[in-house]
């Protein structure tokens, strides 16, 4: 057995959410068992999912939280194997499920409807990047040319609904192309390239970092002006590293729902930067971003503009996106709290009786455009369901989570 089983004295919590394709409806009644990767035989924990598809949240063994802490030959995560059965579904067997002490994973898992053929489905998770050394990232112009003849860039930057990832190199063409949800990539991303037990400051300047380079990629088209039909690559070498169906945490999640639509800029450039970093452990990357460096900072006290403007120099700022794609309604900018009304509390009411017609742990509302203490309730208990702060009140993340759940459960996604 590997020295993390063996040599454990934290602990971690995971949490199983288990969804049918297409329509993206939690599965009830699915059975989970959990065991350590290495010793799938000897189960852990036996779990089932309730009417909103999730298990209980369960305490299992991690390394020592000091291992995550700074470069260290130890690995600071341990791995668990997942099984996953539900009737009328494919099983699926997830290997690698990465466990941070003191953090909560959150294992996300998509069942296909059980066919005659139906094959046994087995994901493996790979190594986070600041554990295993995959190849360093190829520098590149910070700003890209948009005057090139044939160059195609949008007019403004507008956060996508999907990003399809290209599980390879560029000049794979082996690899499989994936469609994700911006927000899902960018969780994904996060929690294979730093570690959750970081502090906040520093977790925020990496995921600006990451989304301001990935919608690069989607403001350039780069990647499709080559001829090649993805928006990115799970390539560390030429971007960052995505791991097909692995974990997220959240706390990463929740940093990124609250700051999905910001990106990093320079004045007079109408392109988000192209935020490139390295470990600077294995790697070092002068006039870059480095994750340990930003992790020493954030212990040091520096908020996320701080660490950024530390490795990017002064002239860099947090902008946002002119226009979130995918969604039925913009945020209508201010919060809407008991005593609003209008045609958007009635959207949002319409909404939020949508979705808890799917997820029956929320409340139904009224629907009369008025946000009486009938619609704060269910609010809460939509926001307590999705990780967001239960405050009731629908700001800005809450909006757009709201859309984002509502789209997911109304409309089968081509795509997925």
């Amino acid at each position: 057995m590997k020295k993390m089983d063996t040599d454990q004295v934290d602990n971690g919590n995971l949490q199983v959410q288990v969804y049918s394709l297409p329509q993206n409806h939690p599965v009830e009644q699915a059975s989970v068992s959990i065991s350590y990767t290495g010793d799938p035989d000897s189960v852990l924990e036996e779990l089932t999912t309730d009417s909103d598809g999730r298990t209980p949240v369960v305490e299992l063994h991690a390394p020592p939280v000091d291992y995550s802490m700074e470069p260290n030959e130890n690995q600071p995560y341990s791995e668990y194997t997942l099984k996953v059965n539900a009737s009328g579904y494919e099983p699926v067997e997830i290997s690698g499920c990465q466990l941070l002490p003191n953090s909560t994973a959150i294992q996300p898992v998509q069942l296909n409807p059980e066919t005659p053929e139906s094959p046994f489905m087995d994901l493996v998770i790979g190594p986070h990047t600041l554990y295993y050394e995959y190849p360093p990232k190829i520098a590149e112009d910070e700003i890209k040319p948009t005057n090139e003849t044939g160059e195609i860039v949008l007019s403004r930057v507008v956060i996508p609904e999907y990003i399809v990832v290209h599980d390879g190199a560029p000049e794979d063409p082996t690899a499989s192309n994936y469609y994700e949800r911006y927000r899902d990539y960018i969780k994904n991303v996060a929690s294979s390239e730093i570690y959750a037990t970081w502090p906040d400051a520093t977790i925020r300047a990496n995921v600006l970092a990451i989304m301001s380079f990935t919608l690069n990629r989607v403001y350039t088209e780069w990647y499709r002006n080559t001829g090649n039909d993805f928006t990115i690559t799970s390539s560390t070498a030429y971007d960052h590293k995505w791991i097909h169906g692995r974990n997220y945490y959240d706390s990463i999640s929740t940093i990124v729902d609250e700051m999905f639509s910001n990106y990093l800029s320079r004045p007079n450039v109408r392109q988000p930067i192209l935020t490139q970093y390295c470990d600077g452990n294995r790697v070092s990357c002068p006039n870059w971003m480095t994750q340990w460096g930003s992790k020493s900072l954030g212990d040091q006290g520096y908020t996320a503009i701080q660490i950024l403007r530390n490795f990017y120099g002064q002239d860099m700022y947090i902008n946002s996106a002119e226009e979130v794609s995918g969604v039925p309604a913009s945020w209508p900018g201010n919060n809407l709290d008991i005593g609003s009304s209008g045609p958007k509390v009635s959207q949002i009411q319409d909404q939020l009786n949508a979705i808890a017609a799917v997820y029956s742990s929320i409340p139904s509302t009224n629907q009369d455009g008025t946000f009486t203490e009938s619609t704060q309730l269910t609010v809460q208990a939509f926001q307590s369901l999705f990780g967001l702060p239960a405050t009731g009140i629908i700001d800005y993340p809450t909006w757009y989570k709201i859309q984002e759940i509502y789209v997911a459960v109304t409309r089968i996604a081509e795509l997925s």
